[in-house]
């Protein structure tokens, strides 16, 4: 595989491409919208040079990895000749659906479809296409060029050569693959969102307050951060979806998103991208503070 191509220039879109090309790989990014593929490319050259500076990276390599970059605002012409389209579109089942569907019509036979969702069925994504058994799920980690994690998701169909493919690929671009089977939230958030969720219901409930539950997990389980600013991280309107995903798979009422973050994401309190959710954020400044209305 050199040539690949990524749907959707947002924070996971222009991560995975960076990651690609400083590998030697020929990329496509497109994004339906211009605006979009050039913020990207910005992002993108931005997180290089820092790169540079950590002497991870040659100037001359960033170079050739910015050259090796092409975006595109049409997916039928940019997804010609590939061997690999990765989709990073927005964590939601329809636009997921209808751009695979345009995927399997466009792409060479040959072509193996992934998409890097977070917890949407793979073998659902895979029912749309006429080639299953070549649709599987990369799940990259937020910031893709630092995060080593890919979690490999087997659809029901996916066939042993693909998964073996994908594996192989992941290490060559020196991340740590880890495969799993397609069962709703994979392995990650399956673990992950619920731990959120019920720090957001002792946050609810008045047992503590954001820095003191985010300063719990930290310092008593040696986390890096805490779950409540690891949601901000995330993306609250994210979080929620996903909690959706895993309550309507297994039908468990255990996986109810909390109504706290039902009402904060109907607010347009997203976390750090909207500049406010447990925490506020200001552009520029790494101050951690408490959002106003959390504050005691």
């Amino acid at each position: 595989m050199k040539n690949v191509a990524v749907i959707g220039a947002g924070t996971m879109g222009n991560g995975i491409c960076h990651v690609f090309a400083t590998y030697g790989f020929n990329v496509n990014l497109i994004d339906v919208s211009e605006d979009a593929l050039q913020r990207a490319l910005a992002t993108i050259g931005k997180n290089m040079d820092r790169q540079v500076e950590k002497g991870k990276l040659s100037a001359a390599d960033k170079d050739a990895s910015i050259a090796r970059i092409k975006t595109y605002t049409q997916l039928e012409e940019g997804v010609k000749g590939t061997d690999l389209v990765v989709e990073a579109a927005t964590e939601n089942m329809t636009i997921k659906l209808e751009i695979f569907r345009k995927l399997d019509a466009a792409c060479d036979p040959a072509t193996i479809l992934a998409s890097n969702t977070s917890s949407i069925s793979i073998t659902k994504i895979a029912s749309v296409t006429k080639r299953p058994t070549q649709v599987i799920g990369m799940h990259f980690m937020n910031p893709v060029p630092v995060m080593k994690l890919v979690e490999v998701i087997r659809g029901y169909s996916t066939s042993d050569e693909v998964t073996a493919n994908i594996m192989a690929l992941s290490r060559q671009i020196e991340k740590s693959p880890v495969e799993v089977n397609d069962y709703p939230g994979f392995v990650a958030n399956r673990i992950l969102m619920p731990m959120i969720n019920e720090a957001i219901l002792t946050l609810h409930e008045g047992v503590a307050g954001v820095e003191e539950i985010d300063t719990v997990m930290k310092l008593g389980m040696a986390h890096p951060m805490g779950p409540l600013q690891l949601a901000d991280f995330i993306g609250l309107d994210v979080c929620l979806a996903i909690l959706k995903v895993l309550q309507d798979g297994f039908g468990n009422p255990k996986y109810a998103p909390c109504p706290l973050l039902v009402n904060m994401v109907t607010a347009g309190k997203l976390g750090a991208k909207s500049g406010a959710g447990f925490y506020e954020y200001e552009k520029g400044s790494k101050e951690l503070k408490v959002a106003a209305q959390f504050r005691k």
